[in-house]
């Protein structure tokens, strides 16, 4: 409500409350890109996305948010697009192994920014069409690669539980494990104990970690390639 101010006898000039306007300039500049920022962060800070919650940040109602996307799936999906941008153009014009290499460092560093939105989008089928056009790009690489059609889904599974999974990990603690000995006794894992002493930490651990595993996957591919070269 406005209050009213009497000038004269008749002069009424209504007075906006102010606490009326932000709220009205507040729905005029909600927008898909401020839903998906204010949703974001939501996930980022409590690992969780509500409609209740998206509204109550942005100062709207959950009404006001479905007239821009249709709900939390749809708001999910484009925070995996959003993703798909920060990770950018697939590198086509390198040979399969170079390319995908290439992609999935990208790929782990975009949702790494964000683990908490990891697990939001392994629990949905994946719909975004530009998302989709990525994957399809991928599996082109894939098919001139030498691999079989009914295995690149099969790989593609592959390569991403293996990058999400190397994503989570840089949201781990520094210390992974932590063997602990009775006082003043033996440690129970004394190899164990030897190994995580002579392993880095932190980042660097996870960094590491990554690398060695992305060798291992790309060497595991191109064996995979010539067994079948062979068998065939």
């Amino acid at each position: 409500m406005g209050s009213i101010t009497v000038k004269g006898c008749d002069d009424v000039n209504v007075v906006p409350d102010p606490d009326d306007v932000p709220k009205r300039r507040r729905r005029r500049l909600l927008s898909v890109d401020a839903i998906l920022g204010a949703a974001l962060a939501l996930v980022d800070e409590n690992g969780r996305l509500t409609m209740t919650e998206l509204a109550t940040r942005l100062g709207s109602s959950a009404s006001s948010i479905y007239h821009h996307l249709p709900g939390r799936d749809a708001i999910l999906e484009a925070l995996r697009d959003r993703l798909g941008q920060d990770i950018g153009p697939i590198p086509v014009d390198q040979p399969w192994d170079a390319g995908l290499a290439t992609w999935l460092r990208r790929y782990r560093d975009a949702f790494a920014a964000h683990p908490n939105l990891i697990p939001m989008l392994t629990g949905q089928t994946i719909t975004d069409p530009a998302v989709l056009a990525s994957y399809e790009q991928v599996t082109g690489m894939l098919l001139r690669g030498g691999f079989a059609e009914d295995e690149v889904v099969l790989w593609l599974s592959v390569v991403d539980n293996f990058t999400l999974g190397s994503a989570l990990d840089l949201a781990a603690p520094d210390d992974v494990w932590l063997p602990s000995a009775p006082a003043g006794g033996a440690s129970p894992t004394p190899r164990m104990d030897a190994a995580v002493r002579a392993a880095p930490r932190g980042r660097e651990r996870a960094d590491a970690a990554f690398e060695l595993g992305l060798t291992a996957l790309v060497a595991g591919m191109r064996a995979h390639l010539d067994a079948a070269a062979d068998n065939g």
